[in-house]
């Protein structure tokens, strides 16, 4: 399991005060609060001053970043939070970090593949696997029916890929 959490990303500069475009993955997107200063991906610590609810996004404006020149370099800079600060998932939720890695394979026990990410395009989640067999790799539905079983001590997902693969 990780150590760290992805729980937002910044986005593109907002204004011309330096205030950030805000993506939070938290089931509550002003939970980016919550867990004081995070870690940027490049070790930075960034800390949240205020933040406010826009459309489908959050605007926060961040400690030392005073204009629109600092915002933008920061754009699509990945926000992390220590595990240990998070809430336990119920046994039915994982953490996308807690995916990424893990072992694919059929309900036969045949490998499938690796989970290489976890996408949200805004209708659901989706596993991204690379192929055991090489090639591109495949955007599958997150959901029971797709991956009927998540067992993380044991490193693995279990898939039913839809039959036109």
């Amino acid at each position: 399991m990780a150590d760290k959490v992805c729980i937002a990303q910044i986005g593109a500069a907002h204004g011309v005060r330096g205030e950030v475009r805000l993506k939070a993955f938290t089931e509550d997107p002003l939970g980016v609060t919550r867990y004081g200063a995070l870690e940027a991906e490049d070790g930075r610590r960034i800390e949240i001053e205020a933040v406010r609810p826009a459309k489908d996004i959050l605007v926060a404006r961040l400690k030392g970043v005073a204009d629109r020149n600092a915002a933008e370099a920061l754009t699509n800079l990945r926000l992390y939070v220590a595990r240990e600060k998070l809430p336990k998932p119920e046994a039915d939720e994982f953490y996308h970090a807690d995916l990424v890695g893990l072992a694919a394979e059929t309900k036969e026990g045949e490998a499938f593949g690796t989970v290489k990410a976890v996408h949200n395009f805004g209708a659901g989640d989706l596993i991204e696997v690379e192929p055991t067999s090489g090639g591109a790799t495949l955007m599958l539905p997150f959901n029971e029916i797709t991956v009927p079983l998540v067992d993380l001590a044991g490193g693995k997902i279990v898939v039913e890929p839809p039959v036109d693969m």
